[in-house]
């Protein structure tokens, strides 16, 4: 032996880094996953509504029903892997016949267990009110249209107000259930609000509806669940529930044309915004802003998120969104816009922001 036989290589110094990496990695991925799962705001178990605890319910007979079949199954295959077998002179010959038995009571268990599912399933279906658009005492009061990768939401005068349009909030009154009509502009799309009420498909050319309820002020997150392209885990949908003081007060300041800027930067920033692109994709009630390919922009700065409730309205991400929206979601309809100045974007940003 040298005097060097005691020092590991570097090959073996990197194979022992890696292999203690991986097993670091084994460990903790399981404690991550837990703690990220302490965070989920989307969840068909914690309903807020009487659409959705219905569906929960459901929900909590079939784990239910899942457990308990998983426990006698288990039960089962531990009494046959540890049950005495004897010998091979002791067992009857293989062409005698037996366990049918144990095969018909398996396959009535799951016959039953299945009908009974389905039936649930269908008294909770017919639970549901079947909205007619042609014979109905409660016609819609919003139309949301699914694009990809945002939601036009279109007030019809709820219940008698004024009629105006939004971008991806849905501002609901506590108590109170709200017909919805779901359309979409292009591909198939999917509501869903889990804490609300179930899924409902949007179908080209094929007006569906749903009847949503909050029991509880707050915010409830949703998104599409049917995939429509590049961006459809980015196509969020945000419904707030107020109380019908507040619900009245936001549709009247909702239904105003927008701010007009006072200070002096956020004038200078609707001179830019007026004088660039935006104006042709986005409106901006009560300027010369009248596009109709992007989301209304009247009321942006009391929007919670941008980008379909993908990231803070804030200076920072509405900053990134105006000149590098591809970064943020590519494949998205609205361009990177780089040309600006430093000065002419904080400006501009200025001038959205104070659209309230």
């Amino acid at each position: 032996m040298n005097e060097y036989s005691n020092y590991a290589s570097p090959a073996k110094i990197r194979d022992r880094r890696i292999k203690g990496g991986m097993w670091r990695f084994i460990f903790l991925a399981p404690l991550l996953l837990s703690l990220g799962g302490c965070h989920v705001v989307q969840s068909t178990l914690s309903s807020s509504g009487p659409a959705a605890s219905r569906i929960a319910s459901m929900q909590w007979w079939m784990l239910i029903l899942f457990c308990v079949t998983t426990l006698i199954m288990w039960v089962l295959f531990t009494w046959a892997a540890i049950r005495k077998r004897g010998t091979l002179e002791e067992h009857a010959p293989s062409d005698t016949g037996g366990g049918q038995g144990w095969i018909l009571y398996g396959g009535m268990l799951s016959l039953i267990v299945l009908f009974v599912l389905f039936a649930y399933g269908l008294v909770l279906m017919a639970s549901f009110p079947i909205h007619n658009p042609t014979h109905s005492d409660t016609p819609p009061s919003i139309v949301v249209i699914g694009h990809q990768w945002w939601w036009e939401v279109h007030y019809l005068g709820y219940p008698s107000g004024p009629k105006f349009t939004t971008a991806d909030e849905i501002h609901i009154p506590v108590n109170q259930p709200v017909t919805l009509e779901l359309e979409t502009a292009d591909v198939i799309h999917s509501f869903w609000i889990p804490a609300l009420h179930g899924k409902v498909d949007m179908i080209p050319g094929h007006p569906n509806f749903i009847r949503i309820e909050a029991s509880h002020a707050g915010e409830y997150q949703g998104q599409c669940s049917s995939y429509c392209g590049k961006e459809h885990a980015l196509m969020r949908l945000l419904v707030v529930a107020q109380p019908a003081a507040q619900f009245q007060a936001w549709l009247k300041n909702e239904s105003q044309p927008g701010a007009e800027p006072t200070a002096p930067e956020a004038i200078q920033g609707k001179q830019v915004f007026l004088s660039a692109a935006c104006m042709a994709c986005h409106t901006v009630r009560g300027t010369s802003a009248s596009g109709d390919l992007g989301p209304d922009l009247t009321h942006i700065g009391s929007r919670r998120y941008l980008a379909s409730n993908v990231y803070l309205n804030n200076d920072a991400y509405l900053a990134a969104w105006i000149t590098h929206a591809q970064s943020l979601k590519p494949g998205c309809l609205m361009p990177n816009l780089p040309d600006f100045t430093g000065k002419q974007l904080l400006d501009m940003v200025a001038y959205l922001r104070q659209l309230k």
